[in-house]
């Protein structure tokens, strides 16, 4: 009895040790698959990033020239306001500077003359 009870119990032991060997192939075949699908989904992730940088920026670079060609415009339609108000004062203040030169000519005149 006692060589049956050793002879089953080693038997199973071969067998839980056989198992445990199977689980440990299986594990390793696992861990294989999965690092190959995390290689994969990280690549596809970085595909996608790369992708949605590549977008941002060009919307950013197409509001960055949108702003600077409105800001342009913008100057421009300043600048040539301006002009004309300074042209405008400009003749204002020649005609006031010939209309005293020619008041003072004649005062002058007129005190040479004994007037």
């Amino acid at each position: 009895m006692k060589k049956t009870l050793v002879a089953g119990l080693a038997l199973g032991a071969m067998m839980v040790a056989g198992a445990a060997q199977a689980q440990v192939k299986q594990d390793m075949k696992d861990a294989g698959h999965d690092t190959a699908n995390a290689t994969k989904t990280t690549g596809h992730d970085i595909a996608h990033g790369t992708k949605v940088v590549a977008h941002k920026t060009a919307d950013g670079t197409k509001t960055g020239y949108d702003d600077t060609k409105h800001g342009t415009k913008v100057a421009a339609h300043k600048t040539a306001h301006g002009t004309k108000v300074a042209a405008h004062a400009t003749a204002k203040g020649t005609k006031t500077a010939y209309h005293k030169t020619v008041n003072g000519t004649k005062e002058a005149g007129d005190k040479v003359a004994g007037k």
